[in-house]
């Protein structure tokens, strides 16, 4: 079974005691995300870093190592949640927020053009107050890449 098969269906996973049952293990894998030069115009718009690797094309083609402009690696972060929820459905969870990110890396640039998708794995499912961190290991890769993008362990809190 390819990879894109595999995201076709959403993965359910049964309350805090099914992502515990899932410690340790690959999860799921996201649809993919186009990234284009209008996604990364709006987002630098809205975080106002203008710097021209992300916005100028003509210039980035000119005078940037990677010959073209570039998502910021705060816009891969930032698809974390989406990609997280187009993989998963967590059945008996009333909300999930964002806790936190440990280990944050950006190995490889994002081309405008790119598209990106994360593997998802569970690292482990802790008790927090009226509920549980789940820490996830995510691995934001770029197709037709081998090398990831964005490596990061999502904290994401949960409440039955």
């Amino acid at each position: 079974m390819s990879d894109d098969a595999i995201v076709l269906a959403v993965r359910e996973i049964a309350g805090v005691a099914g992502l515990r049952q899932l410690t340790g293990q690959h999860v799921a894998l996201s649809r993919w995300f186009d990234i284009t030069q209008q996604r990364v115009d709006t987002f630098a718009d809205a975080t106002e870093d203008h710097q021209w690797i992300h916005v100028d094309a003509e210039r980035s083609e000119r005078e940037s190592p990677f010959g073209a402009t570039v998502a910021h690696g705060f816009l891969t972060l930032s698809l974390l949640p989406a990609m997280l929820g187009s993989a998963l459905h967590l059945a008996g969870i009333r909300m999930a927020v964002n806790y936190g990110l440990n280990k944050v890396r950006f190995p490889a640039p994002v081309p405008v053009g790119s598209r990106l998708r994360a593997r998802l794995d569970i690292v482990a499912v802790d008790d927090a107050p009226a509920g549980a961190q789940v820490t996830w290991a995510v691995t934001v890769e770029r197709e037709g890449d081998s090398k990831p993008v964005c490596v990061a362990e999502f904290l994401m809190r949960c409440y039955p």
